[in-house]
């Protein structure tokens, strides 16, 4: 069973960076959308710090989800995706590998790059700390819910706007969670509360959301 994983999460990635304009173009997306926020509210530092966990979450969001839609549809396209449902594996492993590649290819570049564009809004090193811990937390989740929509989604017309209205709503409580655990730092309060709950999300994300998506992936192909 670890051995599919793998097979598939090296598959998946080594496919991601033949398409490296577009781990590049969720990258910039996310840099441009936390870069706005500074430039559009001004230079209050207070205000900054205020607004930098809600900022960064929802940035890291919207980029993650930038790469939902492919997360099934080119397999689908070509073929491979019958393959692997016909493969003596069950499907929910090989979901599971791919979630696992989505998260290394479109989560993990935003978890690196979160410290430094939180220090655009005056964030001090403890914060910084939870948010970039509170990012590798719970991107998983977002890549594990996220999958569940691309499977309900899979070979419907406008398919994206209808994968926007299907995940939002799931994100919220790991939006919440997320940003609430910088909150609370800033507020001299313990993140350990926030982390903790974010961290049952992303376990329920990574390893209960692949049976689901397996199952709206079957009846896509039937």
């Amino acid at each position: 069973m670890l051995q599919s994983i793998r097979a598939v999460i090296g598959r998946d990635l080594r496919l991601a960076m033949r398409r490296q304009a577009d781990i590049v173009a969720a990258m910039f997306f996310f840099i441009i959308v936390v870069s706005l926020f500074p430039l559009g509210v001004g230079p209050e530092a207070e205000q900054l710090r205020r607004l930098a966990p809600g900022v960064l979450w929802v940035a890291a969001l919207l980029a993650t989800m930038l790469s939902l839609p492919r997360l099934f549809a080119d397999d689908h396209r070509d073929g491979t995706l019958e393959q692997l449902a016909l493969a003596p594996q069950p499907l929910a492993l090989i979901v599971l590998g791919k979630v696992v590649a989505h998260w290394l290819v479109a989560g993990l570049p935003l978890v690196l790059l979160a410290p430094l564009l939180g220090i655009q809004f005056d964030l001090a090193g403890d914060a910084l700390a939870v948010l970039t811990l509170s990012l590798l937390i719970g991107t998983p989740a977002l890549s594990g819910i996220g999958a569940i929509g691309a499977a309900l989604t899979l070979g419907v017309r406008g398919g994206g706007v209808l994968l926007s209205l299907l995940v939002l709503p799931l994100y919220i409580p790991v939006l919440i969670f997320g940003a609430g655990a910088v909150d609370a730092t800033l507020s001299g309060l313990g993140p350990q509360a926030h982390l903790s709950l974010l961290g049952a999300l992303a376990l329920g994300g990574v390893f209960f959301a692949p049976w689901p998506t397996a199952a709206a992936l079957r009846v896509a192909l039937e």
